[in-house]
């Protein structure tokens, strides 16, 4: 998640998921393959599973690289052992940040994430040093040029499958609901035919801060060299660009 501006320009926003598309279907792969672990490969008895597939459908993943990363890690060869982990630090002029990460080796992760902060004029805190300033909440974006429906229609029927706000920015559409209750809510309005940029369980902050030029290029740098991590998975910050 990337601040309060994040679907400014969608036609960017897609240009860049799409030259990353590689990196992201791998990190992907890895939360498939750590929710089949933890509850099986049975979407229907799995929430969590179920919760990644959708977030892997609005990735544009293909539904056979989908299927297929979840028979790998259902396998009895399989071996791969990923665990999930949570950094919490400070971005350049105190921006809270939030980052999860899938790791076989909680050293070089670490290692990996606090050279980002202490290269972009952040550094990594300890646990529970920021998360205070965000809620969990299920959030799921429409394209407003991809949407079926009107904003009152879609609005009401957001409301009626149990979501908790619905806001329309500039070009899109973005609901939110307690994440108990996400899955529910994603697949009614799933079953209306609607597609989603972006659905998943994350990490929304409370406030935003803004940035000078200087701050900004300098989180824009800590944003990619995470990113470019191969084992961070999500990005949550209170950032507003």
């Amino acid at each position: 998640m990337s601040g309060h501006s994040k679907w400014h320009n969608i036609a960017a926003k897609k240009g860049k998921a799409d030259a990353a598309r590689g990196k992201v279907f791998t990190k992907l792969g890895r939360e498939l393959l750590i929710a089949v672990k933890q509850g099986g490969p049975d979407p229907a008895g799995n929430s969590k599973l179920k919760d990644v597939i959708a977030k892997c459908k609005a990735a544009n993943m293909p539904n056979d690289t989908i299927n297929n990363a979840i028979k790998k890690a259902a396998g009895a060869g399989n071996s791969e052992n990923y665990e999930e982990v949570i950094y919490e630090g400070y971005g350049p002029n105190g921006i809270a940040v939030i980052v999860e990460a899938a790791t076989d080796n909680k050293n070089r992760t670490a290692a990996d994430v606090r050279h980002a902060f202490s290269k972009c004029g952040g550094n990594l805190g300890t646990s529970g040093c920021v998360s205070y300033l965000f809620t969990k909440k299920g959030v799921i974006v429409i394209d407003k040029s991809n949407c079926s429906l009107d904003e009152d229609s879609l609005m009401m029927l957001a409301i009626d499958a149990g979501a908790e706000d619905f806001t329309s920015e500039e070009e899109v559409y973005e609901v939110t609901s307690n994440p108990e209750i996400f899955s529910e809510v994603r697949e009614k309005l799933e079953a209306e035919g609607l597609e989603f940029l972006e659905a998943g369980i994350q990490m929304v902050p409370s406030t935003y801060a803004s940035l000078d030029d200087a701050g900004s290029s300098k989180m824009e740098r800590l944003i990619e060299m995470l990113e470019d991590l191969d084992d961070v998975s999500e990005i949550y910050h209170n950032w507003e660009e």
